[in-house]
């Protein structure tokens, strides 16, 4: 297997698409490479899905950064990338590039940030100008959760199509080396696929991008409610509370130890 780079991964646009997942420790990381995943997202999705909140809001830097180091020593091939967190970013251009600095020197290859509002871009072209790789994430956006009033499809009405397009071509034009789309029409996904020059990456926006994310625990089917647009490949929420309830009624009947 290839290490997964920037250069990778660019490269790959209109050749090969990608499959990516979220992961949060060394166990699932190691597995997930094995298997040749080419990007791993330590995601500020943890909230949901490890620290049991209800959304991602309350994900501290700390959580990413010891996430970051416990993946990266279990990958070898895979490109990590650094989701940063609600309020790493956003009070300010010095302390976003020093809590981006942090996340690279915890071993992470790039950064994710959401939007693509001015103050954003500017961000994203000065990390890139100090030699940190940046991947944007536009369309719905979960750090958002609470302007949207809820998770909501993005980019439905022309209006808002013609924003969730204006913000990738702003993203790629600040630098990013590519962008997660998530929760839009996939129309508007194959458009921004085909208008810019970077690698489009979604997450609910259909088959047409260069790449799609999957958060880890719904594919593998740890969590049983899933979004729509989830496939689940395995079932292993069943299995692990039958491999615990075997346990359990073993220990009782003295069958183990």
């Amino acid at each position: 297997m290839k290490r997964w780079t920037v250069q990778t991964v660019v490269e790959a646009k209109g050749k090969t698409k990608l499959g990516c997942v979220t992961a949060y420790d060394a166990a699932f990381a190691r597995l997930a490479d094995e298997a040749g995943v080419p990007i791993i997202l330590v995601g500020d999705s943890m909230g949901n899905n490890v620290l049991g909140y209800s959304n991602t809001l309350n994900v501290e830097l700390e959580d990413t950064l010891r996430a970051v180091g416990a993946v990266v020593r279990g990958v070898k091939n895979a490109m990590v990338v650094a989701d940063m967190p609600f309020g790493t970013y956003q009070a300010g251009q010095d302390q976003a590039v020093a809590n981006a600095i942090r996340c690279i020197k915890a071993g992470a290859d790039a950064v994710k940030l959401e939007g693509a509002s001015v103050e954003t871009c500017l961000l994203i072209q000065r990390l890139v100008s100090i030699g940190v790789p940046v991947l944007a994430h536009v369309g719905m956006q979960p750090q958002s959760v609470n302007v949207y009033g809820g998770f909501k499809k993005q980019g439905k009405t022309r209006e808002s199509a013609d924003k969730v397009m204006a913000d990738a071509r702003a993203v790629e034009a600040a630098g990013a080396f590519m962008v997660t789309l998530e929760c839009i029409p996939s129309e508007l996904a194959a458009s921004i696929t085909a208008a810019l020059s970077i690698p489009t990456i979604g997450i609910g926006a259909g088959p047409v991008c260069d790449a799609q994310w999957l958060v880890m625990h719904d594919l593998l089917g740890l969590n049983e409610q899933v979004p729509g647009f989830v496939r689940k490949y395995a079932d292993l929420a069943r299995t692990v509370r039958e491999a615990f309830g075997a346990y359990v009624a073993d220990v009782a009947a003295s069958r183990f130890p």
